[in-house]
């Protein structure tokens, strides 16, 4: 469940700031020069696209649907190497999501599953 809100929180933040890159090109300032530079319009429809994915596939978890948890890990490392190469506009929350990134992948991968109760003979 942990996951699955997390998700879900990430990727409608996520989503506000694309729509806030997309409409107005001057929201984010690059700080200094950085290897990986886009548009930030580019950068924009990424977010939106990777938000729309993350919140739901965390409405998928929190629906108990087993293709979810791998494809919220897998999804999550994305959203690790894009908030990675995203620091120099928004250097605290790429890392603020960073770290939440890293939360959704830990509890994912460290969810035990529901004890199976004995079958009657």
């Amino acid at each position: 469940m942990f996951a699955g809100v997390l998700m879900m929180v990430v990727g409608v933040l996520g989503m506000l700031q694309g729509i806030a890159g997309i409409a107005e090109d001057d929201v984010y300032e690059r700080v200094g020069e950085y290897v990986f530079e886009f548009n930030v319009s580019a950068w924009g429809w990424i977010h939106l696209a990777l938000g729309l994915l993350v919140a739901a596939i965390g409405a998928g978890i929190l629906s108990g649907a087993e293709w979810a948890k791998a494809s919220g890990v897998a999804l999550a490392a994305l959203a690790v190497i894009a908030n990675f190469i995203w620091l120099p506009y928004q250097p605290v929350w790429a890392i603020v999501s960073i770290a939440i990134a890293v939360f959704v992948i830990w509890a994912l991968c460290t969810e035990e599953p529901a004890p199976v109760a004995p079958r009657a003979h």
